[in-house]
C-alpha cells in the first residue's frame, strides 16, 4: 500500500509541474471588432439584410466561439435612432492566429470589407471581465493579467434594459453622448447594438486606464446615471470588458489622428 501511494504522489507531483507549462502552451483568447461604414443606399441595404444572412455564415467558423452583429446610432452613436451606415461584427477568437485569418479571408468578412467605404478590425486581448452575454461568458481571462497603467486600454460595456425602464434609459443618453463626445482624453468611441432602443453597447479606447478612470467616476452626468441604474435595477442582464489593444487593421476616419500614432499598427 505504501508504494502505491508513493507512486501516486509522484504522478501527481509530476502532473502538478506540469499543468503550469501546458497551461501557457494553450492558445490565448483574442476578441475582434470589426467596423463597416457603407456610403450608397444600395450598400446600407445590403448590410441592413446581412443582420439577418450572416449569421449561418459566422456559426459555421472554425474557431470562432462567440459573436454578434451589430447595428450603430446616429451622432457619437449614443442614441437611440440608427446609423444606416455603420455596422460591426464583435468576435471571440480562439487564438491570434484564428482571428487574423477570419477576419482577413473568411466570408462574411471579406464581403462586408469589399462593399464598405472604410473599415476597421481592433484586435484586443482581454486584460478583465464580468458579467454575461446573452445567459454566456464570452470573455476568458488570460493566464497572466497585462499592466493596466501602460498604453492604450478599451473599454465594452453592454446591458440588456429592462423593458419598463427604457424610457429613464435614454432620458439620461443624451448629456452623456455630449459629455463624452467633448472628453478631450478619449481617442475613439462608438455606440453599437443588437437590438434597438434594448440592447447597447458602448466601446471606447482611451489613453491608459487612469483617463478612463476619471471619466467614469468623476461627478457628472455619467456617474448620476450609474448610481440611479444601480438604485433602480434598470438592466436585465449587463457585462464590462477591459482590453489591451494587439493592433488594428485598416483605417477609421473617426479615431482621433492625433493619437492615433500611439496605437500599434
Amino acid at each position: 500500500m505504501s508504494i502505491l501511494f508513493y507512486n501516486i504522489s509522484i504522478l501527481c507531483l509530476t502532473e502538478m509541474r506540469l499543468l503550469p507549462f501546458i497551461y501557457r502552451r494553450q492558445p490565448i483568447q483574442t476578441v475582434t471588432l470589426s467596423l463597416f461604414r457603407f456610403d450608397s443606399t444600395y450598400h446600407k441595404c445590403w448590410a441592413f439584410v446581412m443582420m439577418g444572412l450572416a449569421r449561418p455564415i459566422l456559426n459555421r467558423i472554425h474557431g470562432l466561439s462567440f459573436w454578434k452583429l451589430l447595428g450603430s446610432g446616429t451622432g457619437q452613436g449614443f442614441t437611440p435612432i440608427p446609423n444606416w451606415g455603420v455596422y460591426g461584427i464583435l468576435g471571440v477568437w480562439a487564438s491570434q492566429e484564428d482571428a487574423e485569418r477570419g477576419t482577413a479571408k473568411l466570408r462574411p468578412f471579406t464581403a462586408y470589407r469589399t462593399r464598405a467605404a472604410e473599415s476597421a478590425t481592433l484586435f484586443l486581448r482581454v486584460s478583465s471581465a464580468r458579467g454575461k452575454w446573452s445567459g454566456v461568458l464570452p470573455f476568458n481571462m488570460p493566464p497572466t493579467t497585462p499592466s493596466q497603467n501602460s498604453g492604450p486600454v478599451a473599454i465594452l460595456t453592454r446591458a440588456t434594459v429592462k423593458w419598463q425602464k427604457i424610457p429613464q434609459f435614454w432620458r439620461h443618453s443624451p448629456e452623456i453622448s455630449t459629455r463624452i463626445g467633448n472628453n478631450t482624453d478619449v481617442m475613439f468611441k462608438i455606440g453599437l447594438g443588437e437590438v434597438p432602443l434594448r440592447q447597447q453597447l458602448t466601446f471606447s479606447v482611451w489613453p491608459d486606464i487612469v483617463h478612463m478612470a476619471k471619466f467614469a467616476h468623476q461627478n457628472g452626468p455619467h456617474h448620476r446615471a450609474i448610481q440611479q441604474v444601480r438604485k433602480g435595477n434598470w438592466f436585465k442582464e449587463e457585462l464590462y470588458a477591459r482590453f489591451n489593444i494587439i493592433s488594428i487593421d485598416g483605417h477609421w476616419s473617426d479615431f482621433d489622428a492625433t493619437q492615433l500614432s500611439e496605437l500599434p499598427s
